[in-house]
């Protein structure tokens, strides 16, 4: 297979299974977001170590604990996932896998303010359009539903994971280390959490326990599957096949999980895939010509 080719795989794989989420969650929807993900972290702990050990990376991780730079800003992104992780799995026990979509919909438009805002990125005339029907349609759901029936698991989602993919592309950690080292940040938190409650979750045996101890692969598979594809793929190509992750989950939720879709929500979903599709199209116009030029 060509790069191109085993990018493109190694893509469509990561948001396949990240979209693919909360049909793992639902059958865990009793054991409570805080456990489950105190379990994900632990279990993505044991299996990331596991494959730093087999893969002899250990040298790797112990020089990103040992700058100090790096370390603060890996314990920065511990807590934006840590955050976002929390967030989506109360989203799927409490049913707001809508507004978890509508999030991850945002999170590419999120990516382009904190661009402008912190890195000085210029913001072409289709970005600003995008930015500004996505403004419109928050606006517009917060007026219809209010910020207490969900509209903050969006807004939290969206920029809790924007912050996090900034701090990372500052932060010139490999993937497998940088996840390694975020979970061992979270893991005595989590740890502690287990040991205060008991677990009562993976007590329970049966499905609910295998789900649990699998959420450590559940984890690292789709994160590590993304990282190859960055390396192999062009932004404009990885920034189309983003959108699969949240069109699946919005399909999952109104489709399987019987999700209410009120005419704030379809208002603002239609006006931020108006500004997605703008960007979409613009960013392959400026690659085809970007090519033509070279």
């Amino acid at each position: 297979m060509s790069e191109r080719s085993r990018g493109l795989v190694s893509a469509f794989g990561a948001y396949l299974l990240w979209g693919m989420l909360p049909l793992y969650f639902v059958p865990l929807r009793g054991v409570g977001a805080v456990e489950i993900v105190a379990q994900r972290i632990c279990w993505s702990l044991v299996l990331l170590g596991a494959i730093v050990l087999l893969a002899g990376r250990w040298r790797l991780l112990r020089a990103a604990l040992a700058t100090p730079k790096l370390r603060a800003r890996l314990m920065l992104s511990s807590v934006l996932i840590g955050i976002n992780w929390l967030v989506y799995v109360w989203s799927v026990e409490r049913h707001h896998v809508v507004e978890a979509s509508l999030g991850y919909f945002l999170n590419p438009l999120v990516n382009v303010v904190l661009g402008v805002a912190l890195l000085r990125e210029r913001l072409g005339r289709a970005q600003l359009l995008a930015v500004g029907l996505a403004a419109i349609g928050v606006a517009v759901l917060g007026l219809a539903s209010g910020v207490g029936q969900g509209l903050w698991v969006s807004l939290t989602l969206a920029f809790s994971f924007g912050l996090y993919g900034l701090v990372r592309k500052l932060t010139p950690v490999e993937a497998l280390e940088g996840l390694t080292v975020e979970t061992l940040v979270l893991a005595p938190l989590a740890l502690g959490y287990m040991l205060w409650s008991g677990a009562p979750g993976l007590m329970q045996g049966g499905l609910v326990s295998v789900l649990l101890i699998a959420a450590g692969a559940v984890t690292a598979a789709p994160l590590l599957l993304f990282a190859d594809a960055a390396r192999r793929l062009p932004l404009t190509v990885l920034g189309l096949v983003q959108y699969l992750s949240p069109s699946i989950q919005f399909v999952i939720a109104v489709a399987l999980l019987g999700e209410r879709l009120t005419v704030g929500h379809l208002i603002c979903f239609a006006l931020i895939w108006s500004g997605l599709a703008l960007v979409a199209v613009d960013g392959v116009r400026v690659a085809r010509r970007r090519v033509a030029v070279a």
